[in-house]
């Protein structure tokens, strides 16, 4: 089919987009950054205005893009088509931020490695056949076998790792990725095709902040990728980790952080237990965090994990006099809402 172009109006930049190629798609391949999260329409951060032009707004959600939104000329740039060459504008800001940006890629890899790291959690590694670049917070897509369904995975290696991607993977039963794919029939040197980098989230360039990482499940995947790179590049002077789980057979990795704080005086890893006592910290992540700091005023902090525990996360930070614009949160949300009962998992695990 066609292609159409697609200008920004503020950047000037311009590209062709196919018919059936998503706007975000084709400006990221050009290695011309929007703003963006999920990439599959739950997240809303990709939001544009068509200045001039005709979309089909594809798969977005209404509860993304309401109907009122959409006549008055909005769409999600994730999910629109262009039906016409388009003037557009994000409505996010798209000021040069410092951080180096890495074109979209579609990339083939081997699973080199899949083990049970903890409860209904793998590592998933996987050698690729041309390196991916990326920065360290950041995600990449798996395509399910069979099917057109694209799955998010953060990668846990540092971006000095290009042409190996670890990622870890929470079992959602019934999820088609993870109940028909990766806790089942996949087996270490199958094919797996990967598409990315994707995501705004995580550290691409120093800070003078010391950070607070906070981290619920496989959200400390992104935040493994961003200590690993933070301590071998200098990018920020001291780092707390803070890893919740509901009792030890939830944690992992813990020889990994202790390995790196005995080796690192400004690294600080504290594991958490919601529902086990042990002679570790005890209570919600979020609680001990308030408890471990009275003031939190100029620092910065990076929350990855499930929706409510990232707003916890957030509100406790701001009580504790943080700065909402050094708040940086990752929320892995469900996509029931876009896909059939059957199908329905987390995006990101």
């Amino acid at each position: 089919m066609a292609a159409h172009s697609v200008r920004l109006k503020t950047l000037g930049a311009e590209t062709l987009c196919g018919a059936d190629q998503p706007v975000l798609d084709a400006f990221l391949r050009e290695n011309v950054w929007l703003p963006h999260g999920c990439a599959q329409g739950t997240c809303g951060s990709c939001k544009l205005r068509v200045i001039e032009g005709e979309v089909d707004h594809g798969a977005a959600p209404e509860f993304t893009l309401t109907t009122d939104e959409r006549a008055e000329g909005l769409a999600l740039a994730c999910q629109a088509r262009p039906r016409s060459d388009l003037l557009v504008e994000p409505l996010a800001d798209i000021a040069d931020d410092g951080v180096v940006r890495h074109p979209l890629r579609d990339v083939v890899g081997t699973v080199a490695e899949l083990t049970d790291i903890a409860r209904g959690t793998r590592r998933l590694v996987i050698d690729l056949d041309e390196p991916i670049p990326f920065t360290a917070g950041q995600y990449v897509e798996l395509t399910v076998p069979g099917t057109e369904l694209r799955r998010q995975y953060s990668m846990a290696n540092p971006p000095s790792e290009t042409s190996r991607l670890e990622l870890h993977v929470r079992h959602t039963p019934g999820g088609a990725a993870t109940d028909g794919w990766i806790f089942a029939g996949m087996a270490v040197g199958d094919r797996v095709d990967v598409r990315g980098p994707l995501g705004v989230f995580g550290v691409g360039r120093p800070q003078d902040e010391p950070a607070i990482l906070i981290a619920g499940g496989t959200g400390l995947a992104p935040m493994k990728s961003i200590v690993l790179a933070a301590l071998a590049e200098g990018l920020v002077p001291e780092i707390w980790l803070y890893h919740g789980g509901r009792t030890e057979a939830d944690l992992y990795d813990g020889d990994v952080f202790r390995e790196l704080e005995g080796r690192h005086p400004d690294f600080h890893y504290r594991p958490c237990l919601s529902e086990q006592e042990w002679d570790g910290a005890s209570g919600l992540v979020t609680d001990v965090v308030l408890a471990d700091f009275t003031s939190c005023k100029g620092m910065s902090a990076y929350l990855c994990g499930p929706p409510a525990m990232v707003e916890a996360g957030a509100k406790v930070l701001k009580r504790r006099r943080m700065a909402p614009r050094l708040i940086f949160k990752e929320e892995f949300t469900d996509t029931s809402d876009l896909l059939s009962p059957s199908t329905a998992e987390e995006e990101r695990t």
